[in-house]
């Protein structure tokens, strides 16, 4: 055989890129698109960085003045002291002084009883407790966070501070913890409901897509608030997982609307019929073979409601069901 021939087996021939190859290609040719996923990446390695504690740790902390004001614009002017025509500050007047009134302690009777059983001979051999809130207290006081001196806290703060004097800055780095934690799980588990209900739906028909389209629809008669409280009222706690689980039990339904429309155009399609016809599953057809050409529908109901779970929980904490008392995120703030 001569040896300038080639071989069939040796002729290049190009090979189709996968599908997240092609979103990938698509992406990168978007300027706009790349600037997006690089703040999205910032604020997850954020959440990441907060949640392992290497930055904001100390965002309980105290360090500056009641309401401190940001930085940039200063702290606020001290009240003039009313000066006499000398020039020297002017003396009190005795109206100024507080009116001293009799205070009657309520609780002296028994704080007396506690201190005479307490100064008993034989009362620590007893091992008796004097006080019945030494433990909680001793428990409280291990988890305080200590507190700045008055004369050492700061005038002012980068983005200002709160009521209690905690830098907001820090405040908002370590929300965006629990904030987007939120609502990226809430949105999983919100999409992962509507797109195995709208599968099944779209895919089987008759009587379970009728009675896929009857849950849906109580579902969207309700109105949201009304929903998200019968469905708090159900779980009776609060806290993060059940905020989670009220925002993705009741926001399911526009990713089943999409999904069931596209299963329903295409389960009839050439490449689904010729996967019959090989012996797949209804399973594989379902979710090997339909699912990858609608996983688009999939992602962009996963990132809209991501947003619009972060912000549902403001709606959350302002009805009573926030985050624990320990925990900031921006809903609380």
């Amino acid at each position: 055989m001569p040896s300038d021939v080639t071989m069939p087996y040796d002729v290049p021939h190009p090979v189709s890129p996968g599908l997240w190859a092609l979103a990938w290609r698509r992406l990168r040719a978007d300027g706009v698109a790349m600037v997006s996923l690089a703040i999205v990446v910032l604020f997850l390695v954020q959440m990441v960085l907060s949640g392992t504690g290497l930055i904001a740790k100390d965002w309980a902390r105290e360090v500056g003045v009641n309401y401190a004001p940001p930085t940039f614009i200063g702290p606020e002017p001290a009240a003039p002291v009313a000066e006499s025509v000398t020039g020297a500050p002017a003396a009190p007047k005795a109206s100024d002084k507080p009116t001293e009134l009799p205070i009657e302690d309520p609780l002296a009777d028994a704080l007396a009883a506690i201190r005479n059983q307490a100064a008993k001979p034989g009362a620590a051999e007893e091992g008796k407790t004097v006080d019945p809130l030494a433990d909680v207290m001793a428990d409280i006081r291990s988890k305080a966070v200590e507190a700045t001196p008055l004369e050492a806290r700061l005038p002012t703060l980068p983005f200002g501070g709160d009521k209690w004097g905690r830098d907001v800055l820090k405040k908002v780095i370590k929300g965006s913890e629990t904030s987007i934690f939120v609502g990226l799980a809430a949105a999983v588990v919100a999409t992962l409901v509507g797109t195995i209900f709208g599968a099944l739906a779209g895919y089987y028909g008759k009587w379970l897509d009728d009675f896929f389209n009857w849950f849906y629809s109580v579902f969207t008669a309700i109105p949201y608030l009304l929903l998200i409280l019968a469905v708090a009222a159900v779980l009776q706690q609060k806290g993060t997982w059940t905020i989670v689980l009220i925002l993705g039990l009741t926001g399911w339904t526009g990713t089943f609307r999409l999904i069931r429309g596209e299963y329903l155009k295409h389960k009839g399609r050439e490449y689904v019929q010729a996967a019959d016809a090989i012996g797949a599953s209804n399973a594989r057809r379902m979710f090997i073979h339909i699912f990858p050409n609608v996983s688009h529908i999939v992602l962009v109901q996963l990132s809209i409601y991501t947003v619009g779970f972060i912000k549902a929980e403001v709606i959350l904490s302002f009805l009573g069901f926030r985050v624990p008392v320990d925990v900031v995120s921006w809903g609380s703030m």
